[in-house]
């Protein structure tokens, strides 16, 4: 069924479709349909962060940046929803066409920018939602705020969303805003780390919760500067590390037009990229900071490399699009067998 919605979805351009899918799953929410049309998850409880997620699949940030079909989108059958990226003010983001179908290749290639309606409005929209299981909320700053000053954009969501997020994800890894990916490194993220994990403190103390934070990191990230990025990571206890954002090395994309199109390629093509972080995320990190893993995962196989790369959870955004809902109940399922875990 999802092979014939999904060659009328890709009869439009990839953003229209997008939009289209965000506003059948608020429709159809209301008439409780979904999930009599998608396949039910095996659920089987595991904690990571301190957080009882009922199952190891969740959906990737992007998705659903604005928090406008949160309700739907839990239907598919998903252990946890990520929305975002936001940022303090609505941006339009970049100009359009801004997503390319690499179909052959089961990928996209997407310099979005940041699109979102604002951090007020998401904290609206969660307000306004049913929904009961984990969610996280991935963050950003403004395309006009330096980078040396980002630290004040992510506070400033912090301070809206601590209280309706169960985890944060601190989005460092975007190709598509300019010089973010250079908080990622050195004393750069050494400092705002600090900075947030004393903010977040201070929430703890106002809210009497701890809303745990993830690190969202880049593929195209050096074996060396990887292994320095996890000591920062260690050093300020941060939660969890979701791995990897899109990467913009485009030498697999077949299409010479589409291979030169900028901006962060996600899907199958990222997959042994994504892999490979965590297998050198998790040797250095050990068993001290979970890895959720994210990038490419189009299939039971894919989901089991990453499990065994050292990933706990994964998430999933192009892949769902190419394959539909079914892919969760697969990777779920591809998570239990890599744990010798048996569904009840």
């Amino acid at each position: 069924m999802y092979q014939a919605i999904k060659r009328l979805l890709f009869c439009f351009p990839p953003e229209v479709a997008h939009n289209a899918t965000v506003k059948a799953l608020q429709l159809f929410n209301k008439t409780n349909v979904i999930s009599k049309f998608v396949p039910e998850v095996p659920s089987v409880p595991c904690k990571v962060m301190g957080l009882e997620f009922k199952n190891p699949v969740g959906l990737a940030a992007g998705f659903d940046k604005n928090g406008e079909c949160i309700n739907g989108a839990s239907q598919l059958g998903f252990g946890f929803i990520e929305l975002g990226t936001v940022t303090p003010l609505a941006q339009s983001g970049n100009p359009k066409p801004r997503i390319f179908r690499v179909t052959k290749q089961d990928s996209f290639i997407n310099r979005l920018g940041f699109n979102n309606l604002g951090v007020a409005n998401l904290v609206k929209n969660i307000k306004l939602s049913t929904y009961n299981g984990i969610l996280g909320i991935n963050i950003g700053k403004n395309f006009k705020t330096p980078a040396k000053k980002a630290v004040i954009d992510y506070i400033y969501c912090m301070e809206h969303i601590y209280n309706h997020a169960d985890y944060i994800t601190i989005n460092l890894s975007s190709p598509n805003t300019p010089n973010l990916r250079d908080l990622q490194y050195g004393d750069s993220l050494k400092h705002l780390l600090e900075r947030l994990k004393q903010q977040q403190q201070q929430l703890k103390t106002l809210y009497n919760k701890y809303v745990p934070f993830a690190v969202k990191i880049a593929p195209d990230i050096t074996e060396e500067n990887l292994k320095q990025i996890a000591s920062v990571l260690l050093d300020n206890q941060i939660d969890a590390v979701i791995a990897t954002n899109t990467t913009i090395d485009h030498s697999q994309v077949q299409d010479p037009k589409l291979q030169a199109e900028a901006g962060g390629l996600s899907g199958k093509l990222l997959n042994s990229m994504s892999t490979k972080t965590i297998q050198i995320l998790a040797t250095e990190l050990g068993n001290k900071i979970p890895i959720i893993g994210v990038g490419g995962i189009t299939d039971a196989q894919s989901a089991k490399e990453k499990i065994e790369a050292g990933a706990c959870l994964l998430q999933l955004y192009t892949g769902l699009v190419y394959k539909g809902a079914g892919l969760i109940k697969e990777v779920a399922e591809a998570v239990y067998a890599a744990k010798n875990i048996s569904p009840q």
